[in-house]
This record gives C-alpha cells, structure tokens and sequence, in this order.
C-alpha cells in the first residue's frame, strides 16, 4: 500500500499504518504491512474507517484473529471510529508483496 501526500487523509492513514505495524501474522510472525497484506485505508465515509486487506491465503484459519488485531490496534488512536476490515481475494496475495524489511524478518 502505497500513501500519497496530496491524500485529504494522509495524516490519518499514515497514523493508522504506523499502528498495523503492531498486528503480527500469527504464523509467520511478520507484520502485516511488512507482509503487503493491506492494500487500502478508507476515511471516505464519516466516522468510519474501512481497511481493505487480504490474508496469506482464502483458507488461513487465523483471519479473523487478524482482523480483531487490526481493530485493538486502531481503537485507541481512532476510538470514535466505527472500524471495518474488508478481506478481499483479488488481487491474490504473493510472495512479491513482501516488503525487504519482511523478507530480512522469515530470513529470505
């Protein structure tokens, strides 16, 4: 996921990045930025923020533990926020998406 300065919310996006930095992939003990697991954070609709993500694969039996973290890691920085976690298939989560940073981290 990628930021852009000229975004209305980037303060708000970029604050909401920094904390996903916390939520871990219980399986492989990465972050899921690091990772390339989210692919979009929404503050187009007031009082709600939609994090569009996707999980290593369909079948991870730990999604929606994934999910909860995301929550727990945003509520005390937006706790009036009403906080959604989209999963979404396409496009398909690779390898590819792995940051050099997450790659250092399963020692790649």
């Amino acid at each position: 996921m990628e930021l852009q300065i000229n975004d209305p919310f980037f303060q708000e996006k970029t604050k909401v990045v920094d904390a996903l930095y916390q939520v871990l992939d219980p399986e492989l003990m990465v972050n899921i930025i690091d990772l390339g697991l989210v692919y979009a954070v929404d503050f187009a609709i007031d009082g709600k923020i939609l994090i569009k993500m996707t999980l290593t694969s369909q079948g991870c039996p730990l999604g929606e533990a994934i999910g909860q973290g995301v929550k727990n890691a945003l509520s005390d920085d937006f706790p009036n926020h009403n906080i959604t976690v989209d999963f979404v298939w396409e496009p398909q989560w690779n390898f590819e998406e792995i940051s050099a940073a997450g790659r250092e981290q399963l020692g790649f």
